[in-house]
């Protein structure tokens, strides 16, 4: 099958996207050179850490000016695109396989799990522009949330304290405190019980 041409005159509509007027070099020129770095220290120094290696990881992260408390976990495999945009709280938890795309900053509170597989996308496009220029707005993920495996959460949202994301879940808009959301696109299902003190 042919695809129609730009200019073809059979193709009663015209193509709005002009990718060859998109931006080549869309972050500020420090941004290169930082990942650079990183693509060299993530697979030799990060990736290859042995498992339960978390304060050499906390340590390289903070190298690379990410904001990492000395009790958080993060897990080799996880892959964190910008350190120097990323922060996670004390006694937080990435594990295994987490995504975290932060062209645009992420912060994480404390106490906060975000289980296997999980996406966390701080980044897009403004499709309303031929261009479509790069967008970079923030995902703050609050403190005792539980996000759980393969969920995806995606730009420009807020997960109130206390929350718990379900398995698979989409994310595209704030999620209120203390409640527990799942589906795509994700919804409020309940209230968190939150009355019962640990034992």
């Amino acid at each position: 099958m042919r695809l129609p041409l730009e200019n073809d005159p059979s193709n009663p509509t015209p193509i709005f996207q002009q990718l060859d007027r998109s931006a080549r070099l869309p972050y500020p020129r420090s941004y290169y050179v930082g990942r650079l770095l990183w693509a060299f220290a993530y697979p030799l120094l990060f990736r290859l850490s042995p498992g339960r290696w978390f304060g050499w990881r906390r340590m390289l992260l903070r190298c690379f000016k990410a904001r990492v408390a000395p009790t958080a976990i993060i897990y080799r495999t996880v892959r964190i695109f910008h350190p120097w945009l990323f922060e996670i709280g004390d006694h937080s938890t990435l594990a295994r396989d987490v995504v975290i795309y932060n062209l645009g900053p992420i912060t994480i509170g404390n106490h906060t799990v975000i289980s296997q597989c999980a996406t966390l996308c701080a980044g897009s496009h403004d499709y309303t522009q031929p261009t479509l220029p790069l967008l970079r707005p923030p995902i703050h993920v609050g403190s005792g949330v539980w996000i759980a495996t393969e969920a995806f959460i995606g730009p420009n949202v807020r997960i109130g304290d206390n929350s718990v994301i379900g398995a698979r879940a989409v994310v595209v808009k704030d999620i209120p405190p203390g409640v527990v959301a799942a589906g795509n696109p994700a919804r409020v299902i309940k209230p968190r019980p939150l009355s019962s003190q640990p034992t």
